[in-house]
């Protein structure tokens, strides 16, 4: 069986079911330096870029700088630095299963082997856009010399391009470049941009540098959501090899829904051209509103569920989807009660448009994604994601949310450790113990070995440094939440959701 590169695509011509480039996008321009080599990268810029160039749209390809000692850049050179995208999803409740061969990524170099080269294209006049998806703790304060050979961290080796180019073309301001960090942190571009500039500072460039860092680039804030899991399990990888006819180990999956936010002005849209071929690809001035939706409705929920589906005995999100209770537990929360607590203006009809892209993303039944991996930091992201929303919705409804507090005695729950070993509090589901991996794992374990549950949730509810308020006020929650978690420990958690939806008359229940 042939191996993916460009000699081999001729033979793969014949496979009906793949997506393959044509001649003409493998001799684009190089538009985009590219910081990072992750499957986020290929699976969502990378793929957008790929999309736009087949419809002749953006015309460019991108140069990837590896920065990291980790994985194996041989795949790419192998390969000719192509890959395919398998994309698996569903979209309006109907099936999405699309192979595409990407053909965006041009150039992969190490930083450490070929920075020369990397700073030599810093002075392409065909460079226009940045991308980097370093992970969270790549956009951080070190102090770092630029002149190093390579400088060692991501905004060093940035600053050091930057620098390269403002010499390399005098100081010209049209050169500057369009920089979108993908990295999961808010105000992303903008925290970049203060580093940026704090290293020039530093490292004791000249002002007419700083002035042209400032003035001629723009650094964008931008939101990236599309889940791409990791390199595919050896029976996954081997059906797909079997259906593509090639032998790829670059193959990456992704679900099919996207986004990518990014706030910027009219010149930033005229050089992120690619975002004209996807409604998905969005470019405005201020992207707030993506941010809250994902974070009170795709995140909430996550997090509002994971206790309640993990202890009612499923490990995955799929798996509570497909059951009637679990999954109308996870429409309503999320339909009925998030949506109205969102605390920011947002019209209805497009947070439930958005809730519904949700819901199919979590019935995918190509990806795996396991609530025990939800719970890490469980109190903290409750903390984040559904406080603000119970106490918007209070204000707004002055009613109990049913849903709502049914998942945090879950939480409650889920919380209660009765092991340790190595530092790890465990609980126990079925007999079987499972890892709390949560900060406040001693707290919670100190409290349910001394308080009834009654006492447990009035002292976690009224902990305001847990929530930065005092949740016990709020009218009728606290009495909520101890019925449920003592319905719970009576009668387990799956019983104690199947004998509730009961109660409730079935036009309450949004399928």
């Amino acid at each position: 069986m042939d191996s993916l590169t460009i000699q081999s695509l001729s033979s793969i011509q014949s496979q009906t079911d793949v997506s393959l480039p044509s001649d003409e996008l493998l001799q684009l321009p190089e538009r985009v330096l590219q910081f990072g080599t992750g499957v986020l990268l290929r699976g969502l810029p990378d793929y957008l870029i790929d999309k736009a160039n087949r419809q002749g749209i953006f015309n460019g390809r991108i140069v990837v700088v590896k920065s990291t000692d980790g994985g194996d850049m041989t795949a790419f050179t192998r390969q000719d630095n192509l890959y395919t995208l398998c994309i698996r999803g569903v979209e309006n409740r109907r099936t999405v299963e699309q192979n595409v061969v990407c053909s965006a990524i041009s150039r992969v170099l190490s930083a450490k082997q070929s920075w020369d080269e990397i700073l030599k294209f810093a002075a392409s006049p065909d460079l226009q856009i940045v991308i980097s998806n370093t992970t969270e703790i790549g956009i951080q304060l070190v102090q770092d010399d630029i002149r190093q050979s390579p400088p060692e961290s991501f905004p060093g080796k940035l600053l050091a391009v930057l620098y390269a180019r403002f010499q390399a073309f005098n100081g010209d301001p049209t050169k500057g470049l369009v920089i979108v960090p993908t990295e999961l942190i808010p105000e992303n571009g903008t925290k970049l941009e203060g580093i940026l500039l704090e290293l020039a500072h530093r490292n004791g460039l000249e002002s007419a540098f700083i002035d042209w860092l400032e003035t001629a680039n723009t650094c964008c804030n931008s939101l990236v959501d599309r889940i791409v899991p990791g390199r595919p399990d050896p029976a996954t990888q081997h059906a797909l090899t079997e259906q593509l006819g090639y032998e790829d180990d670059l193959l990456t999956i992704s679900e099919a829904f996207k986004l990518w936010a990014i706030e910027g002005d009219e010149h930033v849209q005229e050089v992120l051209s690619f975002h004209q071929t996807d409604e998905n690809v969005i470019i405005r001035p201020n992207i707030d509103l993506f941010r809250e939706l994902k974070l009170r409705l795709l995140n909430g929920t996550h997090t509002l569920s994971c206790g309640l589906a993990f202890l009612s005995g499923f490990d995955t999100v799929r798996e509570a989807m497909d059951d009637e209770v679990l999954s109308a537990f996870v429409s309503n929360v999320m339909l009925a009660e998030l949506i109205p607590g969102i605390p920011y203006q947002v019209d209805e009809k497009t947070a439930q448009r958005f809730g519904f892209q949700v819901l199919d993303r979590f019935r995918n039944p190509f990806i795996e994604h396991r609530w025990l991996a939800i719970t890490m930091q469980y109190s903290a992201k409750m903390q984040m994601r559904n406080v603000p929303t119970l106490l918007h919705y209070y204000q707004k409804l002055a009613v109990t949310p049913r849903y709502i507090s049914l998942g945090f005695a879950a939480y409650l729950l889920f919380m209660r450790a009765t092991t340790q070993e190595d530092e790890v509090w465990y609980g126990e589901r079925n007999g079987e113990a499972y890892p709390i991996y949560d900060a406040q794992a001693g707290y919670f374990a100190e409290l349910w070995a001394s308080l009834t549950p009654e006492e447990l949730t009035k002292t976690v509810l009224q902990n305001t440094t847990l929530w930065g308020h005092d949740l016990s006020q709020l009218p009728g929650f606290a009495d909520a939440v101890v019925n449920h978690l003592t319905q719970m420990l009576d009668k387990g958690v799956l019983a104690t959701v199947s004998a509730y939806f009961g109660q409730v008359q079935p036009e309450a229940l949004i399928k």
